[in-house]
């Protein structure tokens, strides 16, 4: 069955309808222009001069990240041929909280590079000393470095009225690294959706940072069918029907023109005629595949969640999960609980029960859930409280949930999460 599978794929290279493939230059269409400035900036390199900092941005699925990766990949291999290491170390802000995991994770991302230890601890060190980690793996390493900080303005950390932001000050040290901590030619490439950015910068990072800016447009139809076009090759020989790319570029252009959604939804209807057994993808497969993506997109919200709205939620979703038994619903009363076991053993802040249960309501916005208000009655003195009902799986929504590298590691907390939801639910049944 293996080899049959095999033999009988639509595919030639699947790889080349992933969205986030790093492609060549040549596949590269409707963005002449940012691209033209990607180079102009990151080939000072290949004299071995710094790049200045840069700032792409524009709304998701654009192409900041392809077309800064394959520029920079060239510039790389180019650079090696001469003797001369320059480096990316790019890191998404989207699961990080705070600034010092900001720095843990390129301080991760630069040992990974080197085939170095991490060498400092993930908790328990200040971020003084990941900064310093940091930059003796680059000295060490690197002749030249660019820090790609993909998601930088959702790296907002622990705010008050008087502290900017986390990513003001990470892209406030990261700056300067050159002229105060190390030898090496260091630079910054923020990509963010937001075009007022800039605007939340406070004035020492702004001035520290002072990019080059390369604005990204949504694409049109017909940019998004070259697109498409550029990557028919990921397919075997007459495998596409004619109409299949217009209506896989229209699907998309209709929402607000992403090249990813839109290769993503070609490779989806592409699995859908292997599942289906067909050697040639047509209109009813992409519409199909569309369907899938239509009922995903409500889980895909849930990745822009903050740590604190992920645990209640998943604290809530493993309650409803809880017992195989195709319940749905879980109470505040037993979800309150297991979201302080599990903020516990992620050593996470603990909220209030009211910004728990704030958080799990806020999410039924995203149409994952409701809830109705309940009261105990006369049993052990009464009390209310909110009985959520989940409208899809909830071990759908858990799995989606770890997927963040934070809730990854609740994976070894599986026992124990159970046996606290189960003297939970006794508690509570007692009530």
């Amino acid at each position: 069955m293996i080899e049959q599978a095999v033999e009988e794929s639509v595919f030639r290279d699947r790889n080349l309808v992933e969205p986030d493939t790093i492609i060549d230059r040549d596949r590269i269409v409707g963005r002449d222009e940012q691209l033209r400035k990607v180079v102009s900036n990151l080939r000072k390199v290949l004299n071995e001069n710094r790049p200045p900092n840069l700032l792409l941005y524009g709304p998701a699925g654009t192409g900041k990240s392809l077309i800064f990766d394959a520029v920079a990949r060239q510039i790389k291999d180019i650079s090696q041929q001469k003797g001369y290491n320059f480096g990316t170390l790019r890191i998404n802000c989207q699961n990080l909280n705070s600034q010092d995991e900001a720095v843990y994770a390129l301080v991760r991302e630069a040992a990974h590079d080197l085939g170095e230890d991490v060498g400092v601890a993930r908790r328990g060190i200040s971020t003084s000393e990941k900064y310093d980690r940091l930059y003796e793996l680059l000295d060490e390493g690197y002749d030249s470095v660019v820090f790609v900080l993909d998601e930088i303005d959702l790296l907002q950390g622990r705010r008050s009225t008087s502290r900017e932001p986390a990513y003001s000050d990470l892209i406030y040290q990261l700056s300067r690294a050159t002229t105060e901590s190390i030898d090496i030619q260091v630079s910054v490439a923020a990509l963010t959706n937001d075009p007022e950015f800039m605007n939340n910068l406070d004035a020492r990072a702004e001035s520290s940072f002072n990019p080059r800016d390369i604005p990204f447009s949504d694409y049109d139809a017909t940019q998004l069918r070259e697109i498409l076009w550029n990557r028919e090759d990921a397919f075997i020989d007459d495998a596409l029907s004619e109409d299949v790319i217009p209506l896989t570029a229209g699907f998309a252009a209709q929402s607000h023109g992403d090249a990813r959604k839109a290769i993503d939804l070609l490779r989806k209807a592409g699995d859908v005629a292997n599942t289906e057994g067909d050697l040639t993808v047509t209109e009813d497969h992409v519409r199909e595949a569309q369907k899938d993506v239509e009922t995903d997109r409500s889980l895909k919200l849930l990745e822009g969640l903050t740590t604190q709205k992920k645990l209640s939620l998943y604290a809530t979703a493993a309650v409803a999960d809880f017992g195989r038994d195709s319940s749905t619903t879980a109470s505040s009363r037993v979800a309150f609980p297991v979201y302080q076991y599990l903020a516990e053993s992620l050593d996470a802040d603990t909220r209030t029960r009211e910004t728990f249960n704030n958080y799990v309501r806020e999410v039924g916005t995203y149409g994952q859930l409701d809830h109705k208000r309940k009261s105990l009655g006369g049993k052990q003195g009464g009390g209310m409280y909110l009985m959520y009902e989940f409208s899809r799986d909830p071990a759908e929504i858990k799995s989606r949930l770890e997927e963040d590298e934070r809730l990854a590691e609740l994976d070894d907390h599986q026992e124990e999460l159970e046996q606290v939801i189960r003297a939970q639910k006794r508690k509570f049944a007692d009530e």
